[in-house]
């Protein structure tokens, strides 16, 4: 069978994993796994493979071979393949069926929305205790194939997939201990009460940035219908007094902060704990900032009663703590500068290949060095051809020299 086009699983983790990218974490105590390769392997002591892989953003389209990832996996628990280009649920499973230790899967990101999860290969994940599926736009058929081949799943994932409703199975996941459904659109209160039939064992929901106002339940019925609920996240949910008073039935419940103080300036306990001056303060002004683009009539009196305490406050500062994925750098050679970007995932050999039109060498007959503007060193050779760029740690205003070997 052809493999699909685009960068296999396996290419990725040699390219990311070879000693070239990680030349300080090996040596006793640093956490280093070299497996036993099979005889005749190409890939034999080239790899330094951690418990935990993180493989994200990298372009991963395919598996690869198969039992070159059971030679080196054999000892992996935690595989993040977030933000690939994983869209065959086949290729996921020939992946994890030959990582027998794997307990903690992340596949947020991936289009697995184009292909149907048929039984046979979600049995492949039948270990797998943690599943991240946010963003791949997961159906719920999906979903319920996965609750059947998945006995011990504790913790699911399902934010940012537009739920409007949810599909009750007639098979109960009595495993499952949390649930994230964040940033859905899920709206009636009949579509969350379906989650405490599927869940009975519930104890974390996260319910954060729907658009829920009431409960619809009687309060009887309600601590019946979710009976081991600790603790709910309803951040960002359009809450009506109705709501919270309704959590009240839930004798251990603990709840998000932000969601009760500022409405409650006479509460001085909060989840048998002492609400403190300054979990007050930050959420009045929490609270301020959430109504501060609402048009004037829309927003609560308490919004008024804030203002007059606090005056008017400003957006806070959105911080993106995600690593580079490109860099703009100064490309120097004979005696001439070029500024571009260039992708971080890629290798020295791609690079090579992108500089090659705009240096007039072959690859070949190609050096590189790179220069860290803030670095007190001089220029490191990039001498490894599978070496990833993000390993050098390259930053917009860094410098790339190109020089000919035939000078």
């Amino acid at each position: 069978m052809d493999q699909p086009s685009g960068r296999s699983f396996m290419q990725v983790l040699c390219e990311k994993y070879s000693p070239e990218n990680f030349p300080y974490r090996r040596g006793p105590g640093m956490g280093v796994h070299v497996p036993a390769t099979p005889q005749g392997s190409p890939m034999k002591d080239r790899l330094n493979l951690p418990s935990v892989l993180v493989l994200n953003s990298c372009g991963i389209t395919c598996a690869g071979d198969e039992k070159e990832i059971a030679a080196f996996c054999a000892h992996v628990s935690e595989l993040d393949l977030s933000d690939n280009k994983l869209e065959d649920w086949h290729e996921v499973s020939k992946i994890v069926s030959n990582v027998p230790q794997l307990e903690f899967l992340n596949l947020s990101s991936n289009p697995l929305n184009l292909s149907v999860l048929e039984r046979t290969c979600a049995g492949s994940f039948s270990g797998v205790r943690k599943l991240v599926l946010n963003n791949s736009k997961a159906s719920w058929e999906t979903v319920h194939t996965i609750l059947q081949e998945l006995p011990d799943l504790e913790e699911l994932f399902l934010c940012l997939n537009d739920y409007e409703t949810v599909s009750c199975p007639s098979i109960r996941c009595h495993s499952l201990k949390l649930l994230h459904i964040t940033d859905n659109n899920l709206q009636d209160w009949t579509e969350i009460r379906k989650l405490g039939v599927m869940f009975p064992s519930l104890d974390t929901l996260v319910l954060a940035n729907n658009h829920l106002n009431s409960i619809e339940e009687p309060n009887d019925s309600l601590a019946r219908l979710f009976p081991n609920l600790r603790s709910i996240s309803l951040h960002k949910l359009g809450l009506s007094n109705n709501f919270i008073l309704k959590l009240n039935v839930f004798k251990y419940l603990k709840i998000s902060l932000f969601v009760f103080i500022y409405r409650l300036p006479s509460v001085s306990k909060l989840n048998g704990s002492v609400v403190t001056d300054g979990e007050r303060e930050d959420s009045e002004r929490f609270f301020i900032r959430y109504y501060v683009d609402v048009p004037q009539e829309e927003v609560p009196f308490r919004y008024h009663e804030l203002i007059t305490k606090y005056g008017k406050l400003e957006p806070l500062a959105e911080v993106d703590l995600r690593p580079q994925s490109s860099a703009k750098v100064e490309v120097h050679y004979n005696d001439q500068v070029e500024e571009m970007s260039i992708r971080l995932d890629q290798t020295v050999a791609e690079l090579k290949k992108q500089l090659k039109a705009l240096v007039q060498l072959p690859t070949s007959n190609m050096l590189l060095y790179y220069f860290d503007h803030e670095a007190p060193f001089g220029p490191e050779e990039m001498k490894y051809s599978s070496r990833a760029l993000h390993s050098f740690g390259i930053r917009d205003g860094d410098k790339i020299f190109v020089e000919s070997k035939t000078k």
